[in-house]
């Protein structure tokens, strides 16, 4: 089993749409204003926006993005527009991640993993 697509809701999918090709996602499915598929510039992975009336309460999505650098990514979002909520953060699992919210309130983090995303030290067998 592989886990290729995930769909997030949007108030205003002409907006988020144009966020996510900020973050560098490439679009390939244009269905506005209803819904858009992206792919990511990176493996197989699709994300799918479509739009709803209203957004569930209380916490949300998390959507997780793993980069390279994660250093010069963030330099390069900033530069962009982008905010982030958090400085880079040295987390206790190994992961390096910086986090921030679209506009619809999804929580995104980016990080970088490497090895231990999959393989930490304490993975059971």
């Amino acid at each position: 089993m592989n886990l290729n697509q995930v769909t997030i809701p949007s108030l205003n999918v002409e907006k988020a749409t144009a966020f996510y090709k900020t973050l560098g996602l490439i679009l390939i499915v244009d269905a506005l204003p209803r819904y858009v598929r992206f792919e990511c510039p990176n493996g197989d992975s699709t994300l799918s926006i479509h739009k709803v009336d209203t957004l569930q309460n209380g916490d949300g999505i998390s959507l997780y993005f793993e980069v390279e650098n994660i250093e010069e990514t963030v330099k390069t979002l900033k530069q962009k527009g982008i905010t982030f909520t958090t400085n880079i953060l040295e987390q206790t699992w190994l992961w390096n991640e910086v986090h921030l919210y679209d506009l619809d309130n999804n929580k995104i983090i980016i990080f970088h993993a490497g090895e231990n995303r999959k393989n930490p030290p304490w993975r059971i067998n």
